[in-house]
C-alpha cells in the first residue's frame, strides 16, 4: 500500500511547489463622516488593463484588512467597496513590496437630485460572512449563454464533462434561484436552461441543512451550495424555448420549457419526450438532449457501460414560488415521468472458490415501464423576527411493470456442466409514499441562544404481484441430479412507517463558545406480507399456498438518543464536537411454515464526532473530521427465515449478529490563488471496521449457494488524491487546464465454503483536461482519463486480477461564421480487458440561427462511425463479471428550436445591465 501511495504523493507534489514571493497588504476602512470602522467591506486588486481580479479580502469588525499577494509588474487598481458607499480607487504602478494603506475613508452615496442616485461600482467579488458573491455582469459571456457558461468564467469554479460543479475543490450539491429550489437541487435544470443574461449575483456558500440554516449554525458539510439571484431588470417577464426533432431509425426528441417571472412570483412549466435515452431535462446548446460527450449527465449512452438498454421517456412538470404575504413564502413543484426501457443483456461471471473457480454465463431480455407522480411543497413563515417555521410535505405515487426472459448455465474449470436454468417473470408494482418535515426555530435576545425542533415522518405502502415460471436443473459430475420446476404467482404487501423528532437547545458560554443539549426520538415500524401460490392443474388456477415461499414479518424499532455538542469559533478556527448514545428497543416477529417466532433485542449504541476547520488565509483552509458510528443489522439479516426465492441461492438470517461498528476519518486541504487564477485541493480519508456484517456462502457440488450473514473485523478502505486547475486570460484567448488524481486501497474479508478469504483492492484514476476559448468564436477542449483497478486474493486458487481503461475525449465548438454553430465530440476508449479492446465514438452537430437566433435549425448525428459499445468489467472480492447490454447506435436527427424572451424591465436606459456590459462598465445600484 505504501508503494502506491508514494507514487500518488510524487504525482501530487507539483501542487505543493507553486509558491512565489508574496507581499503583505494591510489597512483600515472607515466611514469618513463619523470615523467608525466598516466591517465586511471588500478590498481587492484588479488590473488596469482588463479589470481582472488579482486578490481580494474583507475587513473585520475593526475595519482592518490584511492579506498577501504575489508580485505583479503591471499597473493595478486597489479598490474598496461597501454597500451604500462610493467605491474607493487608487492606482499603483505595480505590486513589488509590502504596503500598509493605513486609513482608507469611504463616502456615503447621496441623492444629488430627486429620483437620481449616484451609482457605486459593484466589485466583481464580495465576501458576506460565509458567502462568496460574484457580480455576474463583471464576467463576459455570449448573449445567448446559459448559467453553466457563466459559471465557467468564475474564478475557482470547475465543471467536468459529466456536469459536476465544484468551487475551490468543493463539490456543489445544491442549486437555488433566489433562495428557492428550481425543480431539483442537483442543478441539471438550472445550469442548462436558465439564461445567463438574467442573473445578477452568483452566491457560493457551504451547504447547510434546513436546521443549520434556520438556527444560523456553522455548516458541518463538505459540500457547497450555489444561489442565483435574478437581475431586477429581468425579474418581470417570461422566457422559454420549444424544440422538436425527428430522425433515422424513428428516433425523435421534443421538449418545452417556459418560465414566467413577476417579481417574487415565479412559475415554470416543462415537458419533454424522446427515445434517445435522455431521461432528465438537461439540454446542451450544441446537442440538446442527445447524450454522450459534453452532455453525459443523466444519459445512458456513455461507453463506460453504465447504460443498460434503450429508453423512451416522457416528462412533464411545473414549479411555483411566491410570497403570499409578508413573511410567508410558498413553493411547490410537481413532476410526471414515464419511461419504457428495453434491453438485452449478456454476461459472463467467474466465481471464486478456495478449491477452484466456476463460470456462469447468462442471457436475458427485459422490458421495464415506470410511471411516477411526485409533488413537493415548502411553506416558510416568519412568525416574528426571531421565530421561523418551515413545513415540507411531499407525495410520491409510482407504478411499474416489468417482464424478463432469461437463461443461464454454470460450468467448472474442466468445462463440466454444473447447473442450468431458464425463467420467465412478470411483475407489477404500485407504491404510495407520503413524507413531511417540520422545522421550527426560535432565537432569543442573547446572541446565539437558540431552540430548534425538527419533526420528520415517512409513510410508504407498496403492493406487487409477480408471475414466475422457471426450470432449474442441477448436475453432479456432469450427470443430472435433480431439478426445480416452478409455476407461481406471488403477492407482496409492504407497509413502512417512520417518525422522528429532534429537539436541541443552544446556549452561548462566551462569544466564541457554544454548548448544545438535546435528544432524538425515533420510531419505525415495518410489515412484510409475502404469499406465493403454486399452479393447481385440477382447478387450473394459482390456488395452492407454498409455505416455503410465504412469509409474514414485522419489525419495530424505538429509540431515544440524548446528545450534547460543543462549538468553538474564534477568528480563523472552528471546532465542533458531538456525542450521543442511542437506547434502542428492536422487536422482530416472523410467521413461517406455520411457526411463529419472536426476536427482541436491546442495544446501547454510542456515537462521537469531531470536526476541526482552520482558515489559514482567505482562500486557503484545512479541515479534519472524525466519526465513530454504529448501525443495526436489518430484520431480514437477523430473522432465521429461509429465503428460497432464488432456486440457486438459499438465504438464511442469523439472529446472533452484532451491529456494524466503524471509524471514519478525513483530511481536506484547499487553496485558490486569485492572482494566478489557480487552485488545488488535497484529500485523504480512511474507514476502519471494528465489526462489519458480511455474507458467508457455501456451495454444493452443483454450485447451488447457501448464504447467511456473519460479523467480521479488521476490514478497511482508504483514499488519497488531489486536483489542480488554472485559468489564463490573454485578450481574446482563454486557457483553462487542470489535472486530478485519486487513489484507493481497501481490504475486504468474507467466508466462502467456510474458508476466510481476503481481497486487497487498489484503484488509481488520473485525469487531465485542457480548454481553449478564442473570444466568442471557438472552443477546443481535449481531456484524458484512466481507470486502473487491481485486486489480489488470499485463499483462492486465483492470485489476482487487474484492468485498465483509457479514455480520450475531444470537444470542439465553432461559432463562426455568424449564426452558425458547429460542434463535435470525439471519444476514444481503450479497454485492456478485451480482445476487441478499442473503439471510437463521434457525435456531430451543425446549426444555423434565424430571426436573430430565435429560431435554430439543427442537424445532429450520434455515433457517426457506428462503433458505440456497452461493455463493462467489474472486479469484486468474489467475482469478475463481464457484461454487455443493448445500446444506441448511429442515428441522425433534424430539429427546430424556437426561443421566446420578453422582459418588462429590459429598457435601454442608463444603468441597465445590458448597456453596462456593452459599454464595458461594471456599475450597479446596490
Amino acid at each position: 500500500m505504501l508503494k502506491y501511495y508514494s507514487i500518488l504523493l510524487f504525482l501530487i507534489f507539483p501542487f505543493l511547489t507553486n509558491a512565489q514571493e508574496q507581499y503583505s497588504i494591510s489597512g483600515k476602512v472607515l466611514n469618513i463622516n463619523d470615523q467608525t470602522p466598516l466591517e465586511a467591506a471588500t478590498v481587492y486588486f484588479s488590473t488596469v488593463k482588463d479589470s481582472a481580479v488579482l486578490e481580494y479580502a474583507t475587513t473585520n469588525k475593526e475595519g482592518i484588512f490584511k492579506f498577501t499577494t504575489k508580485k505583479y509588474d503591471k499597473p493595478v487598481f486597489l479598490k474598496v467597496s461597501f454597500m451604500g458607499f462610493q467605491t474607493f480607487t487608487e492606482e499603483l504602478p505595480k505590486i513589488s513590496e509590502n504596503k500598509n494603506f493605513n486609513n482608507i475613508y469611504l463616502s456615503e452615496s447621496f441623492n444629488a437630485l430627486d429620483g437620481v442616485t449616484i451609482k457605486t461600482e459593484a466589485p466583481p467579488i464580495r465576501v458576506k460572512k460565509d458567502t462568496l458573491e460574484f457580480n455576474a455582469s463583471s464576467f463576459k459571456v455570449r448573449p445567448d449563454s446559459n448559467v453553466e457558461t457563466l459559471l465557467k468564467q468564475l474564478p475557482g469554479v470547475e465543471i467536468d464533462s459529466d456536469g459536476k460543479v465544484s468551487v475551490n475543490g468543493k463539490d456543489v450539491t445544491q442549486f437555488l434561484v433566489n433562495g428557492k429550489t428550481f425543480f431539483d437541487r442537483d442543478g441539471a435544470m438550472i445550469l442548462k436552461n436558465l439564461p445567463a443574461e438574467i442573473i445578477n449575483k452568483v452566491q457560493v456558500s457551504d451547504f447547510k441543512t434546513k436546521k443549520e440554516e434556520l438556527s444560523k449554525q456553522e455548516s458541518t458539510s463538505d459540500f457547497s451550495s450555489i444561489n442565483f439571484t435574478i437581475d431586477d431588470n429581468k425579474n418581470k417577464g417570461m422566457f422559454g424555448k420549444f424544440l422538436g426533432g425527428y430522425g433515422t431509425d424513428n428516433r425523435y426528441e421534443s421538449s418545452m420549457v417556459m418560465n414566467f417571472f413577476n417579481n417574487k412570483q415565479k412559475i415554470s412549466v416543462l415537458a419533454s419526450s424522446n427515445n434517445i435515452n435522455s431521461t432528465g431535462f438537461s439540454m446542451d446548446e450544441v446537442f440538446d438532449s442527445m447524450g454522450g460527450g459534453r452532455n453525459n449527465r443523466g444519459s445512458n449512452n456513455s461507453s463506460s457501460g453504465s447504460g443498460k438498454g434503450i429508453t423512451q421517456s416522457n416528462l412533464g412538470g411545473f414549479n411555483y414560488t411566491d410570497e403570499w404575504f409578508k413573511g410567508f413564502d410558498a413553493s411547490a413543484n410537481y413532476s410526471f415521468n414515464n419511461t419504457t426501457t428495453t434491453n438485452d443483456n449478456r454476461s459472463k461471471t467467474v466465481n471464486f472458490q478456495p478449491t477452484g473457480n466456476f463460470t456462469t454465463e447468462s442471457n436475458s431480455s427485459s422490458k421495464d415501464e415506470n410511471t411516477g407522480n411526485k409533488a413537493n411543497f415548502e411553506l416558510e413563515y416568519k412568525i416574528d423576527p426571531k421565530t421561523r417555521i418551515v413545513v415540507r410535505p411531499n407525495v410520491n405515487l409510482s407504478r411499474s411493470n416489468s417482464s424478463n426472459n432469461s437463461d443461464s448455465f454454470s460450468k467448472d474449470e474442466n468445462d463440466q456442466l454444473l447447473n442450468e436454468s431458464n425463467s420467465i417473470s412478470l411483475r407489477e408494482n404500485q407504491s404510495t409514499s407520503f413524507g413531511n418535515s417540520i422545522n421550527f426555530n426560535r432565537a432569543f435576545e442573547k446572541k446565539a441562544r437558540n431552540l430548534s425542533f425538527v419533526f420528520n415522518n415517512n409513510n410508504n405502502n407498496s403492493d406487487s404481484d409477480t408471475f414466475a415460471e422457471s426450470t432449474t436443473i442441477l448436475y453432479k459430475d456432469g450427470i443430472f441430479e435433480s431439478n426445480d420446476i416452478r409455476n407461481q404467482k406471488s403477492k407482496n404487501d409492504n407497509v413502512s412507517d417512520s417518525y422522528s423528532a429532534d429537539i436541541e437547545y443552544t446556549e452561548p458560554i462566551t462569544d466564541s463558545l457554544r454548548v448544545r443539549f438535546g435528544a432524538d426520538f425515533d420510531w419505525k415500524n415495518e410489515i412484510k406480507d409475502l404469499k406465493t401460490y403454486d399452479f393447481d392443474t385440477n382447478s387450473n388456477s394459482f390456488s395452492v399456498l407454498n409455505e416455503g415461499l410465504s412469509t409474514y414479518t414485522t419489525s419495530r424499532q424505538n429509540s431515544i438518543s440524548p446528545k450534547v455538542g460543543l462549538s468553538f469559533e474564534k477568528n480563523k478556527f472552528t471546532f465542533n464536537l458531538n456525542s450521543s448514545t442511542s437506547i434502542i428497543q428492536f422487536d422482530n416477529y416472523s410467521f413461517y411454515k406455520g411457526e411463529a417466532a419472536n426476536l427482541n433485542k436491546k442495544y446501547l449504541l454510542p456515537y462521537g464526532g469531531a470536526q476541526i476547520r482552520y482558515r489559514i488565509e482567505r482562500s486557503k483552509f484545512v479541515a479534519l473530521k472524525y466519526d465513530y458510528l454504529n448501525s443495526l443489522p436489518s430484520s431480514s439479516q437477523l430473522l432465521a427465515i429461509t429465503n428460497l426465492s432464488n432456486p440457486l441461492n438459499t438465504v438464511i438470517g442469523n439472529p446472533d449478529l452484532n451491529p456494524n461498528e466503524k471509524h471514519n476519518i478525513s483530511l481536506d486541504f484547499r487553496n485558490f490563488d486569485f492572482r494566478t487564477r489557480s487552485g488545488y485541493n488535497l484529500f485523504a480519508s480512511a474507514t476502519y471496521n471494528n465489526s462489519e456484517i458480511i455474507s458467508s456462502t457455501v456451495f454444493d457440488q452443483s454450485r447451488k449457494r447457501t448464504t447467511t450473514y456473519e460479523n467480521i473485523s479488521g476490514t478497511y478502505s482508504t483514499s488519497l488524491g488531489g486536483n489542480w486547475n488554472q485559468t489564463i486570460k490573454k485578450e481574446a484567448h482563454v486557457f483553462r487546464y487542470g489535472i486530478g488524481l485519486r487513489g484507493s486501497y481497501s481490504l475486504n474479508k468474507g467466508f466462502t465454503d467456510g474458508v476466510l478469504y481476503e481481497a486487497k483492492s487498489i484503484g488509481i484514476s488520473p485525469r487531465m483536461y485542457f480548454n481553449y476559448d478564442y473570444g466568442e468564436l471557438l472552443t477546443i477542449a481535449p481531456s484524458y482519463s484512466m481507470s486502473y483497478n487491481e485486486s489480489k486474493y488470499q485463499n483462492y486458487q486465483i492470485s489476482g486480477r487487474s484492468n485498465a481503461v483509457h479514455r480520450i475525449n475531444l470537444q470542439t465548438t465553432n461559432y463562426w461564421p455568424k449564426n452558425w454553430i458547429f460542434g463535435n465530440d470525439f471519444g476514444y476508449t481503450y479497454d485492456a480487458s478485451r480482445t476487441n479492446n478499442n473503439f471510437y465514438q463521434w457525435n456531430s452537430s451543425l446549426s444555423y440561427g434565424l430571426f436573430d437566433k430565435k429560431l435554430i435549425a439543427k442537424i445532429k448525428v450520434y455515433d457517426v462511425l457506428n462503433q458505440n459499445q456497452s461493455y463493462s468489467r467489474t472486479i469484486s472480492a468474489t467475482t469478475i463479471r463481464d457484461e454487455e447490454n443493448t445500446i444506441l447506435k448511429r442515428y441522425a436527427l433534424f430539429s427546430l428550436t424556437y426561443k421566446i424572451e420578453d422582459f418588462a424591465g429590459m429598457k435601454k436606459m442608463p444603468g441597465n445591465r445590458e448597456n453596462n456590459r456593452r459599454e464595458g462598465q461594471n456599475f450597479r445600484n446596490d
